[in-house]
């Protein structure tokens, strides 16, 4: 008998619980908020009376302020780089003084947005030594490809880092993915062929950005291992802000890992037919890569 109540209180209590179960949850939202007085100021690196367009670096730093804004985005070159504090910086390459455009949208509660677009005159003066045009073109035309034979050809650290101090790659760590087969060929008159052999690797976000979301789905980690994409042509640019030694794609050029961002390589080491890269991605992380001539 005494097992029978018992039986029977559980069977009420499992009855209960379910009831509970499949009642209606009741969601809320926040208000959906644009954010508004979106400000942007670019602070051109060297401009005084004397240097309206700079000190010849080609080095700009935006600062973005809106109210109930939660986070920023730059574009240029139609590629987007996140930016939660509001400041990015560009490195503008192309030598002589010319005018870019660079649109920053803020983003508030709910995804709703609003945008402003600048232009910045900018004076680049960077005359690249000739070793380094020799290395890069063998004087016409050369191609490279990614060292996968060796570790740390891809790797992942801090923005500023010159290593990848949070993950490098062993190696052939990414075989079968679509980035060994990959050639990047640097022509001397500035022209510049992704040859993809079919398929590129990446992150998937800024792939589906800049490329087009098809469909395909991500790993485990948000990539594209093998995402379908044609070779493609694009522009080089040599320059060095603060220094350091930097080559920039127009648009899409990538280093064998697409991240996004504003596609500008600065280069950590080189020899006669090895150099080191590194880029900021779009997550705001610096992305590495080693990449030996063929």
């Amino acid at each position: 008998m005494k097992n029978s109540i018992v039986i029977l209180k559980t069977v009420f209590l499992v009855a209960f619980l379910m009831l509970i179960g499949c009642q209606k949850d009741n969601y809320e939202f926040g208000d959906i908020v644009a954010p508004t007085n979106l400000q942007v100021n670019a602070e051109i690196v060297g401009q005084d009376a004397d240097n309206p367009n700079g000190d010849g670096s080609g080095t700009v730093n935006f600062t973005a302020t809106a109210d109930n804004a939660i986070t920023y985005e730059y574009y240029y070159n139609d590629a987007g780089t996140m930016a939660p504090a509001g400041t990015n910086t560009y490195n503008f390459g192309i030598t002589g003084t010319h005018t870019y455009t660079v649109t920053v949208v803020a983003i508030g509660t709910g995804g709703a947005t609003s945008s402003k677009t600048v232009e910045v005159e900018v004076l680049a003066l960077y005359s690249p030594p000739a070793d380094l045009l020799t290395m890069l073109t063998a004087d016409s035309s050369r191609t490279w490809r990614i060292k996968a034979e060796t570790a740390g050809h891809f790797g992942v650290g801090p923005a500023d880092a010159d290593s990848p101090l949070w993950w490098s790659a062993a190696p052939y760590d990414k075989d079968g993915k679509g980035a060994y087969d990959d050639r990047l060929i640097f022509n001397i008159d500035g022209t510049f062929t992704y040859v993809t052999n079919g398929t590129i690797y990446g992150q998937a976000g800024p792939i589906n950005q800049d490329f087009g979301d098809i469909g395909q789905t991500a790993n485990s980690d948000g990539e594209y291992e093998n995402y379908p994409l044609d070779d493609f042509s694009e522009s080089w640019s040599l320059s060095a802000p603060g220094g350091a030694e930097t080559l920039t794609f127009s648009n899409k050029g990538f280093h064998g890992f697409y991240v996004g961002g504003d596609h500008s390589y600065t280069i950590l080491s080189r020899s006669e037919n090895e150099m080191s890269l590194r880029t900021v991605g779009a997550d705001g992380n610096g992305w590495f890569v080693i990449l030996i001539a063929e």
